[in-house]
This record gives structure tokens, C-alpha cells and sequence, in this order.
């Protein structure tokens, strides 16, 4: 499945000059997971954003302070959710929350993601495998802060709240997991 993923009107980039886009696969089950591969593209060179350097790949926290790309994941019919954050850099993030920015605890998950980055000079992309528990039905959304080098960001999503940016609103769940 493909979404074209829109800036959030109050945070636009600094020159609407690109798109960006994202697909997902949702592989089969092995045992109580199933593999979800998503990529993220940006229709602009990578040259002009703010990418962390490539490092061993770890978890680390604020993610979102720069250039970043996130799923929001919940279960059909409950409030609880988990948000992944994927880097660049290759570091991560996964979190638990048991309602809209409520009881926020880091997600325990059984492996990291495997990201990866693909720079093509006038377009890159960003790969990111999880594993998602197996046989529930999965509402989500796919998010990017793109932080430009003078410092411009924009907030990308499928779907954006009403007002300010806030990739955790209910509002937001808005696809669906094949």
C-alpha cells in the first residue's frame, strides 16, 4: 500500500517543492509476530536536509528533534497505541502509550527495527522493518519531521489533527494495516 504523506499547514517546508511518500507491507505471521516493512521517500535531495551522521545503530530518546520518520500503531477499538521512530542515523525509538499522550513507557520489543537509507541524489528513502504482534487488526498513521539545514522543519503526515501538529491524536489513525 502507498500514502502520499501532506506538511502540516502551520509548519510547511521551506520551499514546497517536493513530495513525500511512503509504502507498507504487512508480511506474514511467524508465530505471535509479523514482519511490517515500511519505507519512507522524500522527493528532494537528501544534501538539504539535517541527517544525523550513520552510527551503530541504537534506541535513543527525542528523535523527533530532527530529521526523523515514525509509524503510530493501535489496535482496532482500544486507546492504547505504541509510536516507533526510525533515524537516518539508524538510531530508534518505541514507546507505549495507554491513551492520547497518556503513560508514556518505552516499548519492549523482541528485536530492533532494521533501518536502512538509500540516498539517490535528487531523492532518498528510509527503510524500517518491525514486528508487530500477529492477529489484531492494526489502525495507523505514517509521520516524517523533515528538518531542512537552515533550520526549517516541517510535519508530515498521513493524517494531521485539528490545529497543531500532534502525530498522537486520535484523529490521526486513519489507515489500515493489510
Amino acid at each position: 500500500m502507498q500514502l502520499n504523506l501532506i506538511p502540516h499547514p502551520d509548519t510547511p517546508p521551506s520551499q514546497p517543492d517536493f513530495k513525500v511518500w511512503a509504502s507498507v507491507d504487512h508480511a506474514g505471521a511467524f508465530g505471535a509476530t509479523a514482519t511490517t516493512n515500511i519505507w519512507f521517500g522524500v522527493g528532494a535531495p537528501a544534501s538539504r536536509f539535517a541527517i544525523p551522521a550513520a552510527e551503530e545503530p541504537s534506541r535513543a530518546d527525542e528523535l523527533w528533534k530532527t530529521t526523523c520518520f515514525e509509524i503510530f500503531l493501535q489496535e482496532a477499538g482500544s486507546d492504547a497505541y505504541q509510536e516507533w521512530n526510525f533515524a537516518p542515523s539508524g538510531d530508534w525509538a518505541a514507546y507505549r502509550f495507554s491513551n492520547h499522550r497518556e503513560d508514556m513507557t518505552e516499548f519492549e520489543v523482541s528485536a530492533p527495527p532494521y533501518i536502512r537509507m538509500e540516498d539517490n541524489l535528487t531523492w532518498w528513502t528510509l527503510g524500517a522493518t518491525i514486528a508487530v504482534e500477529a492477529g489484531k487488526s492494526w489502525e495507523f498513521n505514517l509521520t516524517a519531521v523533515l528538518e531542512e539545514k537552515d533550520g526549517t522543519k516541517s510535519y508530515w503526515a498521513v493524517a494531521h489533527a485539528p490545529d497543531k501538529p500532534d502525530f498522537h491524536h486520535p484523529d490521526c489513525f486513519v489507515a489500515k494495516l493489510p
